[in-house]
Parts: structure tokens; C-alpha cells; sequence
């Protein structure tokens, strides 16, 4: 099935071609019309009751010299951004009003890109995809529904570039601080016979990464054709990429953090002389591949249709050497010596060994996404189903042992299955009831059905056959007061079924949230503000513990009944016809109601604690200066107030706030010989030379064994410290 669909997407690429962006002026009014169906129905309207923000490919490019789509969203509201490296080249993320990237939906051209078994979104696999999108929309809260897996903390929708008219091409390469260095290369054959269109990139991005030996390897492309008439837009696309980096996710203590910020104990061991070395290949080796075909088809002035099918294939590992591993956890025998010493035989048995080891993931992802609308002067519906299929491997390998106890080559030590099947139906309706009144009801039925099979990589079995069947509604209505003034209201109600680790830890509840979103608008030529006011409140939330787990995944725990109360302040404002401001400000308090721990060995209620991860402030700020037409000078602000890495209000547990600072500047020089225009952009980040951690983790342990006969809690942390003052610059030759 897997080569037969890959083969269909191949041939028609080779027969409907797609698209790569160009100016909006220049793309044809129905075609812009078409593109937009292909994500309508998991976006909202700029006057509809769901809190968004919305980002364009030019917004996007004056900061886009490689690193990932994560840092690039960083100055959004309530966003909160790290990365591993330090550098935001590498694993990156994300967390918005305090929710991990696990709960932050995604999807690409409608497709969902969370894995459906971890649930995490993993833009390392996606390297320089920013490259090839046209925009994107951060919908904060429950949002609007949309595929795969519920959103606890935001949605984040992304479409890929759109059709050109005009032949083009661009040639960008960038360099920076750590070895960082990104080249690609794009191109659109512009619209053939007004019909047919045929786009690409190829990416290459590398970095040594600011913490030891945290390097990037990372390769990517882009392809989509398309065939367009005034009624029709079919979209064949294929995108994927390969990354290795090495790991770099076991952090450091604080006295570590105190006189080495750039250590990294990944890899370590010991030689044979007592030596302390590091393994030269303990890296991410991972390969994803994306292919979608898109047919969108208008039939009139009021009804269109979209039909998406996807398939993605990923497959990879990441290896590790291990010291004194014991025999029985990779499925070895007693491993035998015989030594002669002063004429007598001795036997002995041995059943640990160095070993070098990978944990492989091969998975498979099939979507059918059909959707359509209806459209006249006062109602808007939507309406369609989804349907998808998820069939993931999990197993693992030893490729080197000092003592191999008997074992073979490629023996599997370990293996899991994965299969995840999920089907949906929805229906939305945007009605207008007069000019200052309109009122949005999203309807959505999301059918689940979850198994495994076979072995964790602790060698534990996991069997698991759940189904769960959620009922998701949500309902708004929008007042438009004057022409500058726009008031909203939405309730809505969102579940989410637990994923992989959370059954391997024994949980199988599913989580249960209620939004309710109170906002203002307020738009004239000069200034745009956004003031909304939410609370959210959780039934069985999954929050995280702060701890990690043997693979750097974090665990979560059920936290009973919890609550998110915020509000958040986003504003445009023209100064002059030089200065543009654009500040923003998410104040919230998170809090887990009456939570018990265990403590000393014994149950504590600590009452109301501050839920993991979630500060109480962030705040970003956008100073733009144009001296003259084509330059661009930004300064960029960004603050995060302290917050806590567990969830029992532990000292030790507790992140410092940090404040950090941005210099962007673009200038674009046109008119030239050869080239349309060459686009110089350059990045100085942290430009004050700031010592920050924007993430890390927290655990505890029970010690019964220092003072026996009593039960002492240990508490224990780590931390991710970032770059000090960086830069990156780059060169674009458009053509």
C-alpha cells in the first residue's frame, strides 16, 4: 500500500505541477480564492470569536536565515520558545500559554503534522520549511476544530507556498556564529500555458551548536505542481528532510551551569586507561518524507470543495554507547571465559557489556481529508470528515558489544507495534444576523481507536486496544460596535486522548478542557489592538512532571482539576511614517487545584500549585525603523517571567526569568544588472550578551537506603542555558 500510494503521488507530480510564491498583486484573485479552501476549514476569519494571529511568508522572511519555525514564532503572544543546541538550529520548541508543542496542534496544508503516537512536532525533520510557506495562523486556546489531535493550547496552521504566475528564482545563503551555515535554492517555471506550474527548493543547513558537540546536519527539499483553471486548483506536493544531529537533550546540573554552560554529557564514557572519552556518533539519524495531493474545485459564486490525501513515511534511530549494561535487559546469555592462572582453571561468568545501541522508529501515516463549503452574504458553513491510519514500529539494536553474550547481527532486542486509527466529522457555520451582529457554531464529532502490541525498549510489554469518542463543541458571536471596534465572545470544549509514554506509565484518562475567550478588537489606519481575556479549566489534565524519561521525552502526570486564567495584549501601531511598534503581553496564573505528591513517604495536599512550565508573564516587543525605502531595521524584545519546572512550587524547581534582545536589519537593493533585487539580512541575537536558560527539568527520588527505616525526598534538576550574543547573516539573489 505504502509504494502504491507513493507511486500515484509520483506520477502526478509528473503530470499536475504546483506552486512557489510570488507577490500577491500578481497572483490571480479566484486562484488566491482556491488556495485559501485548502486550509478553510481549520482557520478562522479575522472577525471571527476565536483568538489568532496570523503570519505572512514576508513576515516570516526578515528573519528566516535557518533557524527553525519555533524561533521564528517566537514574539507571538504567550509564546515561549527553547531549543537543545542553544541556537535554534536543531530541536527546537515551543510552548504557548504554557501548553508543551505535544498540545499545540499542527497541521500543513490541513494534514496534521503531529506524530500520532507521541504527539509531539518535530520541525528538526522539517529543516528550512519556512522557506516554502505562504502563511501561517496561531489560533491560541481551543481555537476552531481541526485535525488530529485535540488542541489544549493553541493550533498552529500552516499553508505552503502559492501559485505564480511569473517565472522566478532565488539563490539565498547564510552564515553565522558556531559553524552555522544555510544554503538554498528555489525556483517556479511561473504558470505553462496558463495552466500548469512547477516549483521547488533544495536546503542544506549545518551548525556545531553552541553547547559541546550539539551539531546539525540538516537536509531538506520541497516540490509541488499545479494545475489551475478558474474553477479548479489540484496541488500534487512532496516535502521532507534528514537530519542528524548530535543528542543533547541530558542538560546540566547548576553547579555545572555555574562553570561549564556549554557541557554536554551525552556520549560520555570511560577507556580502558580511565580516561573519560565521548562517543563520536551519539546522534538523531531520521528521515521523514511528506506527499500530498490537494484538489480544490469551486462550482459557483457559493459552493467549493477541498479534497486532501497525505501520506507520510518516517524512519530512523538514535544511538548511544552504554556502559556496563547488563546482559538481561538486551535479551543476552552468560557470556563464558576460561583463564589459566598457576595451572588451575577458572570460570567466570559475565553478564554486563559495553555496547552500542539504536532505538529505531519506522512509521507510516495515511490521511483522507474531504471538507466543503457554502457561501453566501450572511452564512458561511463548513462542513467535512477526516479519516486517518498510523502504523509506527518501535524497535531496537545492539551494533557493537565489548562481550556480545551470543547474540546475532541486526538481532531486534526489542520490538513494538503502534497502530492508531481516527475518524472525524465536523460541521461549522459563521452566520451573519446584521450588520453588527454574527454569531459561529463548530460542531465536532472525533472517533479514536488506539493499539499496541510487543515490547517498550525497557523490554516491558505494553498491550493496549483503547477507543475513545469525543464530542467537541464550540460556539461564538462577534459585535461589531463601529468601524474601529469589534467585541467577541467563544465557549468552547476540546478532549484529548493520552499518548504513548502516558500508557506505558499506566494512564488511559482522557483530558477534558473548557475555554472560554473574551476579546476586543480595535483597528484604524495607525494602530491595531487585540485584548482578549481567557479561562481555561482541565478535568484530568496531563501535566508535565518536569522529569524525563531514559529517551529525553518528558512524563506527565494527572493533575486532577487545574485552570489557566490570562489575559493577553497584542498591538500594531504606525508611530510615524518611520517607526512602527508592535508590543505584546500575556499575563496568566496556572494553577493545580488541592495537588497531592508524595513527600517524604508520605501523600501531601499542597493545595494550589503552579502548574509546570507556565509563567505568569510573557512579553515581547517589535521596534521597527525605516530610514529609507528598502531598509528595515528591527529591534527585538522578548521577556519571560520566572516559572516552575514541576509542579509541587519546589525552590529548586524554578527557572529564572530572563529578558532577552534581537537587532534584525533587511535591505534590499534593486534595480541591478542580471538579478531581479539581492536581499541582505542580518541577525544579531542576545545582543547584550545575556547568560539565560529558557528550559530544563525537575525530579525527585525516595533515599530509604542513607538512613534506613525512613523515607527521605530528594530533589533534583537540570538546565538547557542558550547562546550568548550571535549572529547570522545571509544574502537572497532573486532572479
Amino acid at each position: 500500500m505504502k509504494n502504491a500510494f507513493l507511486y500515484a503521488t509520483l506520477l502526478l507530480l509528473s503530470i499536475n505541477i504546483s506552486a512557489q510564491h510570488k507577490p500577491k498583486d500578481s497572483i490571480p484573485a479566484e486562484v488566491e480564492k482556491l488556495e485559501e479552501v485548502l486550509v478553510k476549514s481549520v482557520r478562522v476569519d479575522a472577525d471571527s470569536p476565536i483568538t489568532h494571529s496570523n503570519l505572512s511568508k514576508e513576515e516570516l522572511a526578515t528573519r528566516n536565515l535557518g533557524q527553525d519555525i519555533p524561533i521564528l514564532l517566537n514574539y507571538l503572544p504567550g509564546v515561549v520558545t527553547t531549543t537543545d543546541a542553544g541556537t535554534g538550529i536543531g530541536y527546537t520548541y515551543i510552548r504557548v500559554r504554557g501548553s508543551d508543542a505535544s498540545r499545540v496542534n499542527v497541521t500543513l496544508n490541513g494534514i496534521p503534522f503531529n506524530d500520532a503516537e507521541s504527539q509531539g512536532t518535530f520541525w528538526v525533520n522539517l529543516p528550512d520549511f519556512a522557506s516554502s510557506i505562504e502563511n501561517l495562523q496561531l489560533q491560541r486556546g481551543v481555537g476552531t476544530s481541526t485535525n488530529g489531535s485535540g488542541a489544549f493550547g493553541a493550533s498552529l496552521n500552516l499553508l505552503t507556498d502559492a501559485v505564480s504566475e511569473i517565472a522566478n528564482a532565488e539563490i539565498s545563503n547564510s552564515v553565522g556564529s558556531f559553524g552555522t551555515r544555510r544554503h538554498n535554492v528555489k525556483f517556479s517555471t511561473g504558470l505553462i500555458n496558463e495552466n500548469i506550474e512547477i516549483a521547488g527548493r533544495l536546503s542544506a543547513i549545518a551548525s556545531d551548536g553552541y553547547i559541546d558537540r550539539a551539531s546539525s546536519d540538516l537536509k531538506s527539499y520541497f516540490l509541488q505542481g499545479s494545475y489551475i483553471d478558474d474553477n479548479t486548483l489540484i496541488k500534487a506536493v512532496t516535502f521532507g528532510g534528514h537530519e542528524i544531529t548530535y543528542q543533547s537533550w541530558f542538560g546540566i546540573d547548576q553547579a555545572t551551569l555555574d562553570t561549564d554552560r556549554t557541557f554536554n554529557p551525552a556520549g560520555q564514557y570511560t577507556d580502558e586507561n580511565g580516561n573519560t572519552r565521548f562517543y563520536d556518533n551519539e546522534v538523531d539519524n531520521y528521515k521523514q518524507d511528506h506527499y500530498q495531493l490537494h484538489w480544490n474545485q469551486k462550482y459557483n459564486n457559493n459552493w467549493s470543495t477541498n479534497l486532501g490525501l497525505n501520506y507520510t513515511y518516517g524512519r530512523g534511530f538514535f544511538e548511544q554507547y552504554k556502559e556496563d549494561e547488563d546482559f538481561v535487559d538486551y535479551d543476552f546469555t552468560p557470556f563464558i571465559t576460561v583463564r589459566d592462572s598457576a595451572n588451575v582453571a577458572i570460570r567466570d561468568t559475565i553478564n554486563t557489556t559495553d555496547l552500542v545501541r539504536r532505538r529505531w522508529l519506522d512509521n507510516d501515516f495515511y490521511v483522507i481529508n474531504a471538507s466543503a463549503n457554502y457561501k453566501n452574504n450572511n452564512v458561511d458553513v463548513d462542513f467535512g470528515a477526516f479519516y486517518s491510519h498510523y502504523d509506527g514500529d518501535h524497535f531496537g539494536e545492539v551494533i557493537w558489544a565489548q562481550n556480545a553474550g551470543g547474540s546475532e547481527i541486526r538481532d531486534n532486542y526489542y520490538f513494538g507495534n503502534g497502530t492508531k486509527n481516527e475518524f472525524t466529522v465536523f460541521g461549522k457555520t459563521s452566520y451573519r444576523v446584521n450588520d453588527q451582529w454574527s454569531a459561529f457554531l463548530d460542531l465536532q464529532g472525533r472517533f479514536v481507536n488506539y493499539e499496541t502490541s510487543g515490547l517498550t525498549s525497557d523490554r516491558v510489554p505494553l498491550e493496549v486496544d483503547e477507543t475513545y469518542e469525543f464530542f467537541n463543541p464550540k460556539l461564538g458571536a462577534t459585535y461589531q460596535i463601529n468601524n474601529a471596534n469589534q467585541l467577541y465572545t467563544s465557549y468552547a470544549i476540546a478532549n484529548r486522548e493520552p499518548r504513548r509514554s502516558d500508557f506505558e506509565n499506566g494512564i488511559d484518562t482522557a483530558e477534558k478542557l473548557n475555554d472560554i475567550e473574551l476579546g476586543w478588537r480595535f483597528k484604524t489606519n495607525k494602530a491595531i489592538v487585540n485584548t482578549n481575556v481567557y479561562y481555561m479549566w482541565y478535568k484530568d489534565q496531563l501535566v508535565l512532571t518536569g522529569a524525563l524519561d531514559d529517551v529525553g521525552a518528558p512524563i506527565r502526570a494527572t493533575s486532577g482539576e487545574s485552570y489557566r486564567l490570562g489575559i493577553e495584549i497584542d498591538a500594531d501601531i504606525t508611530l510615524s511614517d518611520k517607526f512602527i511598534i508592535k508590543p505584546n503581553v500575556a499575563l496568566s496564573t496556572n494553577k493545580n487545584k488541592d495537588f497531592v505528591t508524595s513527600k517524604d513517604g508520605s501523600l501531601v495536599n499542597l493545595g494550589d500549585t503552579n502548574i509546570s512550565y507556565s509563567p505568569n508573564i510573557v512579553a515581547g516587543n517589535m521596534l521597527i525603523y525605516q530610514p529609507i525605502k528598502n531598509l528595515q531595521i528591527g529591534f527585538l524584545s522578548k521577556f519571560v517571567g520566572e516559572q516552575y519546572m514541576g509542579n509541587i512550587d519546589s525552590e529548586t524547581s524554578k527557572l529564572d526569568s530572563f529578558f532577552t534582545n534581537d537587532l534584525n536589519i533587511v535591505y534590499e537593493i534593486k534595480n541591478i544588472p542580471v538579478f531581479k533585487s539581492i536581499v541582505l539580512t542580518g541577525l544579531v541575537n542576545n545582543v547584550f550578551d545575556q547568560e539565560y536558560v529558557s528550559n530544563g527539568y525537575f525530579f525527585t527520588f525516595d533515599d530509604d537506603f542513607s538512613n534506613p527505616g525512613t523515607v527521605t525526598t530528594v530533589e533534583g534538576a537540570g538546565f538547557y542555558p542558550q547562546a550568548g550574543i550571535n549572529f547570522l547573516v545571509g544574502a537572497t539573489l532573486k532572479f
